[in-house]
């Protein structure tokens, strides 16, 4: 399984992702393709889209903890390791 969240995607490379993902919410795609796919489509993403895009991208893999977190571009998230395992952290807004 492939999630992927962004802030922009050209509209081309929103095109293509209709063939493997669907889209529940503007800018989030859902996929159930295979994990040999997925690096395909992972590939493909982070190579045509622009680095506004803000890319978040976690995909199933086969080892502990069973998820990779990728990003690409610049993401209001930033994705750290804590003793093996990825971790989103977000920025709270001050009151």
């Amino acid at each position: 399984m492939v999630v992927v969240l962004s802030d922009f995607i050209p509209p081309a490379v929103r095109g293509r992702m209709k063939l493997w993902f669907v889209e529940p919410r503007p800018n989030v795609f859902v996929s159930g393709i295979k994990d040999s796919v997925a690096d395909s489509v992972v590939e493909y993403l982070f190579s045509h889209c622009p680095s506004n895009s803000g890319l978040l991208v976690f995909q199933r893999t086969n080892e502990p903890p069973f998820y990779r977190i990728r990003g690409f571009g610049d993401s209001r998230n930033k994705i750290a390791s804590f003793e093996g395992l990825q971790l989103i952290f977000e920025k709270i807004a001050k009151e």
